[in-house]
């Protein structure tokens, strides 16, 4: 119990830290990036066939501790607002295929737009969008444009409240 707080303190200061840094890639307000990436079965999945939904692009990894920490949040959101028109683009920074479908299951990742070109930090993905630090989350409109960066637990569930109207 101990470590895991010590864990969740430094995670979040860790966190703090990197929010005071300048961010890299596209800012809020910009229109996001195109992402195609082949999803498990090897299908190639553009971001841009969300086009007109609200869309979580969720950098993750099997291995990142913090991210599965965070992944029961994302699916109550997904389950809350999927019917709304809201999606999940996740981008995992995994370099082991079996370990990135085994994480997808072990947490219950119920969504289909799951992608990773399995080059870990070198995920041409996260060069794209400037992740340095995982878990990374861009949030963008149902226009494609960037409305929110880095939102997780309840951020995340407050700003989609204030998008779908939803105050429960």
């Amino acid at each position: 119990m101990k470590k895991s707080f010590v864990f969740v303190l430094l995670s979040l200061l860790f966190t703090f830290v990197y929010a005071q840094q300048p961010q890299m890639g596209p800012k809020v307000g910009e229109k996001a990036p195109e992402l195609e990436f082949r999803n498990p079965d090897g299908k190639l999945i553009k971001l841009s066939s969300l086009r007109g939904k609200v869309v979580l692009i969720d950098f993750w990894a099997s291995w990142c501790r913090p991210c599965r920490v965070e992944n029961p949040n994302v699916v109550r959101v997904y389950n809350k607002y999927h019917a709304k028109g809201f999606e999940v683009f996740s981008v995992s920074l995994d370099k082991d295929k079996n370990a990135w479908v085994n994480g997808i299951k072990q947490d219950g990742l119920i969504w289909p737009y799951h992608v990773s070109d399995l080059l870990f930090w070198q995920s041409k993905a996260a060069a794209i969008y400037g992740v340095r630090s995982i878990p990374h989350t861009v949030l963008i409109d149902k226009d494609g444009t960037i409305i929110a960066k880095n939102l997780r637990g309840q951020a995340l569930e407050l700003a989609l409240e204030q998008i779908f109207g939803d105050k429960k």
